[in-house]
């Protein structure tokens, strides 16, 4: 087996289970709980500084709702079992750069793991993204080459893979579908105040004080409970958030 058809190998197997690389990176996280400190072992640093990582995570989700509002049906989805694009979408974000929707999820990543406040962690982090979506990207790329020939390959000479080149920028062909957004991404808004959540009290019990609930936390989970709950109904149980071609 060539190399190109290892890593085309190897990225496909990594899509499918791509979605447990939360699990993977949390995991590291919590076993790292033990050392955390106040950052500036200030508590009034500590807020900012938890109020800073909480707008990494959801600039990062905001980059994710931009590109999937924009995109039809079929495209920059979640599937697991293999790749799907019945287009090529080359507007909007992805007129920057070729992965919006990773990029996105790069920052939903970064702004958990700089909850720590250990810079050595995030060094890990950002190889460990690097190495694991490299492949992912990979594989990818070799199936939209295949499928779309040389106009894969123009779009891909012009737009970068990872950081955005953004006099690239080209208005998106669709409108932006709030209805989809609403319907795909809730999982992440979640994902990301519950594990905030539970870091703040890990972090609390690591440096010796006594369990208690903050009431700006108790009150942004209970939001992001309900905000999560509500989708969850309406996409399970009606189909108000169904668009066509969408």
């Amino acid at each position: 087996m060539t190399l190109q058809e290892e890593f085309e190998r190897s990225g496909s197997w990594l899509f499918r289970w791509r979605s447990y690389l939360p699990l993977v990176l949390i995991g590291v996280v919590l076993l790292t709980m033990r050392e955390y400190r106040y950052a500036g072992d200030s508590e009034i640093l500590d807020h900012l500084w938890e109020a800073v990582c909480l707008l990494v995570s959801f600039f990062g989700l905001g980059i994710r709702i931009f590109t999937v509002g924009h995109t039809p049906k079929a495209t920059s989805g979640r599937n697991t079992k293999g790749q799907v694009a019945n287009t090529l979408n080359t507007t909007g974000l992805y007129s920057v750069v070729r992965h919006p929707l990773y990029l996105g999820n790069f920052f939903m990543f970064l702004g958990v793991i700089l909850f720590v406040c250990l810079w050595w962690l995030t060094l890990i982090y950002i190889l460990a993204f690097w190495l694991y979506y490299e492949r992912i990207m990979f594989a990818e790329e070799a199936f939209l080459r295949k499928k779309f020939g040389d106009e894969y390959l123009t779009w891909a000479n012009n737009t970068p893979a990872f950081i955005p080149r953004f006099r690239n920028y080209r208005r998106p062909d669709l409108p932006f579908s709030l209805k989809k957004v609403l319907k795909k991404e809730y999982h992440g808004f979640m994902a990301v105040i519950v594990t905030m959540f539970i870091l703040e009290q890990l972090g609390e019990i690591a440096i010796g004080e006594k369990f208690h609930l903050d009431t700006h936390w108790v009150v942004l989970l209970f939001f992001g409970f309900v905000v999560w709950a509500t989708l969850r109904i309406l996409k399970k149980g009606t189909t108000l958030l169904n668009e066509h071609g969408r």
